[in-house]
């Protein structure tokens, strides 16, 4: 137990933060070929989908998201769908997520999720699919500018891989200058939806084709992805009876989905597993890259000439004399091994090691730092 203290000062004492980056690349094949079903596991009470690297009995398997589907109430799919099914749970799927990622107006009414993170106008995404992450991938975060998720948009759906003869690459783009503040659960960017495949599958309000076409949002620090339903369908997501006007996708036949069925009809007359497993099959790519925030405390221990020369070991002496010294003419010398740090009441709280002893004398000095990560 040390009977000698020295105090810190102020400026001895500093705090620092530093970001650790993973890159987590996931081919569309472990989403929605390589296992088959096995994979991907489905519950009873048929809310969301989740997603494994290996099948999911496997001891060795590592959960990697959870997806689901949900709209508002305000969804106008309903006068275009004669058949609803699931009603409740997906709205309160979509409500769920947007009361914790949107957060509440000023009336105390839930916002619907914006496509440009507008929270009293812009364009609403009144039909979601929502992909939530792993923590063991996304770690405290994921880092902007680095999500990417690539799809297959061929016409016609296929088990064969044809679907991914046409893509579009939905990513965050400049989300490092461009994010938003304004959600309850943090920071979030926007989604930007773009061709991969040389062709152009985007459609602009006016029914041409265009790239830069605005496809959902991402949040960093929830791990969570909403992406418009709009991205699988070749009309307005608010207009279901036009025929241009499209947000995203350029098909044009009812074979966009495995059941035959096109968006509007899967999100509001299909099952929540079935609308999961049409979107999980055109998962082509998916890589972003995690956050790991590592907060230090950087404590430097100063050794001065007259500070710590002697040691109040016991084996520090021997008969009265010091052992470390060979003639009584010698200067005092102790050999620094351990640093000890004692709360105000001098409770011993923390202890570092070195990695070699210093030889400490009245000729020279120290400043020793200790690093406390948390």
């Amino acid at each position: 137990m040390a009977t000698t203290f020295k105090t810190f000062l102020n400026n001895d004492v500093i705090s620092s933060r530093t970001l650790l980056n993973e890159a987590i690349p996931l081919t569309g094949t472990i989403v929605s070929g390589t296992y088959g079903t096995n994979n991907i596991k489905n519950y009873a009470h048929g809310m969301f989908q989740s997603v494994y690297d290996y099948p999911y009995l496997s001891s060795s398997a590592n959960h990697i998201f959870d997806i689901t589907v949900g709209h508002a109430s305000a969804s106008a799919w309903y006068a275009h769908v004669p058949t609803i099914f699931q009603e409740s749970k997906k709205k309160n799927i979509y409500n769920q997520m947007a009361q914790v990622l949107m957060g509440y107006d000023t009336d105390g009414d839930i916002r619907n999720f914006d496509e440009d993170g507008d929270l009293t106008g812009g364009t609403k995404m009144n039909e979601c699919v929502f992909v939530n992450f792993s923590r063991l991938l996304t770690k405290d975060e994921i880092k902007k500018g680095s999500f990417a998720m690539e799809f297959g948009v061929d016409d016609a759906y296929a088990t064969n891989g044809a679907q991914f003869v046409q893509r579009v690459k939905v990513s965050d783009v400049d989300a490092q200058n461009e994010f938003r503040i304004n959600s309850p659960a943090g920071e979030y960017g926007i989604l930007i939806a773009d061709s991969t495949d040389g062709s152009d599958r985007l459609v602009n309000d006016a029914g041409t084709l265009s790239g830069g076409a605005k496809a959902g949002l991402i949040f960093y620090q929830a791990g969570v992805v909403v992406l418009t339903s709009s991205l699988f369908k070749a009309v307005d997501h608010d207009d279901p009876g036009s025929v241009n006007g499209g947000l995203l996708l350029g098909a044009t036949n009812d074979t966009l989905m495995a059941t035959g069925k096109v968006m509007d009809e899967l999100m509001i007359s299909s099952s929540i597993e079935t609308v999961c497993d049409a979107v999980r099959n055109r998962i082509y790519n998916l890589s972003f890259n995690n956050t790991t925030e590592l907060n230090s405390t950087i404590y430097f221990c100063r050794v001065n000439n007259n500070d710590f020369n002697y040691s109040s070991n016991p084996t520090y002496l021997s008969g009265s004399k010091i052992v470390v010294k060979e003639t009584s003419s010698d200067e005092p010398v102790s050999y620094i091994t351990t640093i000890g740090m004692y709360s105000a009441d001098n409770e011993l709280l923390a202890v570092a090691k070195l990695s070699e002893p210093l030889k400490k004398t009245p000729s020279n000095e120290f400043t020793l730092r200790v690093r406390l990560d948390y």
